[in-house]
């Protein structure tokens, strides 16, 4: 019995730990066969849906049309402009400088900052009062001068008159010596006649070689006194042209600037005194690159004389100046990178007056290109092909790149006049593309 009992209680402890192992056993299972549960339970319902899905009729697969803009080829020569920026600087810039010393006494109304004086305008007056008195004392030599030129002449005259009478007392004295020759030979007439006759023609040869003397003596002396003359006479021009100088004038229609001259001021000679800029020259000054300028001088030979124009942006429309290329600088801009050109403005004072130190922009035809397809810059793909519309589809034309004018590109090849080329940038672009023009 009390084994038995025993055995019980042993075969109770064992279910009691059975139960729990039991348990867990169970939930695992639980656990690893609900997935697979619910993955059945979706698949059965797909498979439902699948095989009860109204049958939907297919619609055929049609082409792409794309739409595209296009352009007409045409086959021409064409001059593109090169579009640059340059500066305006004068053409004539006179540092004016007075030209004598002394006290101003006045200015001209424009003799001011940014003035405009026309040609002969009064600029300044300087006191005159010593080159007036230098200028009448010049004068006053000269005419001392010319008096006695008229004295020396006077002698000249006088010396001359006393030759003439001298040569005939000496061809006299010849004659009578010639006459008493013979007679004393003759004892008609003593010798000492003769010798007193002799002696007679020996005085009146030596009176006719002083008087020639003093001719060239006074000849002399007037050549000496027209020398005078003329140095006193150049000495008046002087004073009169140092009286003159009291007055500066404007030399040509000029902007006044730089000035340093007023009233009350005392300037010495080649003071400066103002700046003058000729208003009615007036240049653009610009840089053309190595490669534009070879290549503008290889078709045309050279720049100069070459139109272009001016255009000063100020409001809302630009203003234009026709110019013209007149000469290039004297040495290359390598800083620059080019040549710098200068061009004249035909008139600059039209439309509006421009003065110097302007930033303008400036058009230069750049060279000609002869039968080339001028095209949008869209219309080129990579740099040697082009598509044109042929039956609604695309065909691909070779063309050379030629050059660039703004947003457009210059080309030829294989473009016929009348072709469409395309204009917008397609990115599966090929044979055979079907396009629609809108």
């Amino acid at each position: 019995m009390a084994a038995t009992r025993q055995s019980k209680k042993r075969t109770r402890r064992e279910g009691a730990v059975a139960t729990p192992r039991l348990r867990r056993v169970l939930t695992i299972s639980a656990k690893t066969l609900a997935p697979v549960l619910v993955l059945a339970l979706g698949i059965a319902t797909f498979a439902g849906l699948k095989a009860t899905k109204p049958e939907v009729p297919q619609r055929p697969l049609q082409e792409q049309v794309w739409p595209v803009k296009a352009v007409e080829a045409d086959v021409t020569n064409f001059q593109p402009y090169l579009t640059l920026y340059g500066q305006t600087v004068s053409g004539r810039r006179v540092e004016l400088r007075s030209l004598v010393s002394g006290e101003v006494l006045e200015t001209g109304p424009a003799m001011r900052e940014g003035g405009v004086v026309a040609r002969g305008d009064v600029l300044l007056k300087v006191d005159p009062f010593q080159y007036r008195g230098a200028l009448d004392e010049a004068e006053a030599k000269l005419a001392e001068a010319r008096a006695k030129s008229r004295e020396i002449a006077a002698a000249i005259e006088s010396e001359q008159d006393a030759m003439k009478r001298a040569r005939e007392q000496l061809a006299i004295a010849r004659r009578d010596l010639e006459r008493a020759i013979p007679l004393a030979k003759k004892g008609t007439v003593s010798k000492k006649v003769a010798d007193d006759r002799r002696m007679a023609v020996s005085e009146r040869e030596q009176s006719l070689d002083l008087r020639a003397n003093n001719l060239e003596i006074q000849q002399a002396r007037a050549a000496q006194q027209r020398a005078v003359i003329s140095q006193l006479a150049w000495r008046v021009r002087q004073a009169a042209r140092n009286l003159e100088d009291t007055v500066l004038k404007a030399p040509f229609d000029a902007y006044v600037t730089g000035v340093s001259a007023e009233a009350g001021r005392i300037v010495s000679a080649n003071d400066q005194v103002a700046t003058l800029l000729d208003v009615n020259w007036l240049d653009v000054r610009f840089t053309l690159s190595d490669r534009q300028y070879g290549r503008i001088i290889a078709s045309e030979q050279t720049l100069i004389g070459r139109p272009v124009k001016v255009l000063w942006h100020v409001g809302d429309e630009p203003i234009v100046y026709p110019a013209r290329i007149e000469r290039v600088a004297a040495e290359i801009a390598a800083e620059k990178g080019g040549v710098e050109i200068y061009a004249r403005l035909d008139d600059p004072g039209s439309p509006t007056p421009i003065r110097a130190g302007a930033f303008v922009e400036v058009q230069v035809p750049d060279r000609t290109y002869e039968k080339v397809v001028r095209l949008p810059q869209t219309a080129l793909y990579g740099s040697d092909r082009v598509f044109v519309i042929e039956g609604g589809r695309l065909k691909a034309r070779a063309v050379a790149f030629v050059g660039a004018a703004g947003t457009q590109v210059l080309v030829r090849g294989e473009i016929a006049k009348g072709d469409r080329v395309i204009t917008t940038r397609l990115p599966a672009a090929e044979d055979g593309l079907r396009v629609e023009e809108r």
